[in-house]
């Protein structure tokens, strides 16, 4: 495996990690979310002017995962109150099963090392069972549900889980 993480930076970057979010997105989730849906969360929350926005404005950074030079994947992470919230991690479908998860949540884990967080979180659609499971083997654990209105009629049914990171 020659999986190599980079920090996405420029404005092209970015636009290659749109896109990238667009085909895992039609690819992942048409199982339990509608085309709509998608289309309309693609645009809200990870097209390029959405991800410039998050970079520039929000405090999020974006990595992605490269195999052989060519991005497999894509993590997204923002700080937030002493912990890292994992935003975004996809891989894309040829890529699954390859373990790059699996190197993405330990690059995660030495980033919360490093700046002192002692805890990972994230959501995930409730109706997601395979992505719990892995999360659930990764040593998360639910800590809540929660449904977020993200507008157009749509709403986000997720749990919150989170991980503890021994920083020691």
């Amino acid at each position: 495996m020659e999986l190599v993480i980079e920090k996405v930076s420029t404005a092209a970057e970015i636009s290659v990690l749109a896109e990238l979010a667009s085909e895992i997105w039609h690819e992942y989730y048409v199982s339990i979310l509608s085309e709509e849906q998608i289309d309309y969360m693609v645009d809200k929350f990870q097209s390029t002017p959405a991800i410039t926005d998050q970079i520039q404005n929000q405090g999020y950074e974006y990595f992605f995962l490269k195999d052989k030079g060519e991005p497999a994947g894509y993590i997204g992470v923002k700080e937030e109150e002493g912990k890292l919230f994992l935003s975004k991690l996809y891989v894309r479908k040829e890529h699954r099963g390859k373990g790059y998860a699996s190197k993405g949540m330990e690059f995660l884990g030495e980033v919360c090392k490093q700046r002192g967080l002692g805890h990972i979180w994230l959501t995930v659609n409730r109706y997601n069972d395979d992505t719990i499971a892995v999360y659930t083997r990764k040593g998360f654990k639910p800590v809540r549900t929660q449904v977020a209105d993200i507008g157009n009629g749509y709403v986000m049914d997720d749990y919150v889980m989170e991980k503890e990171i021994q920083l020691a």
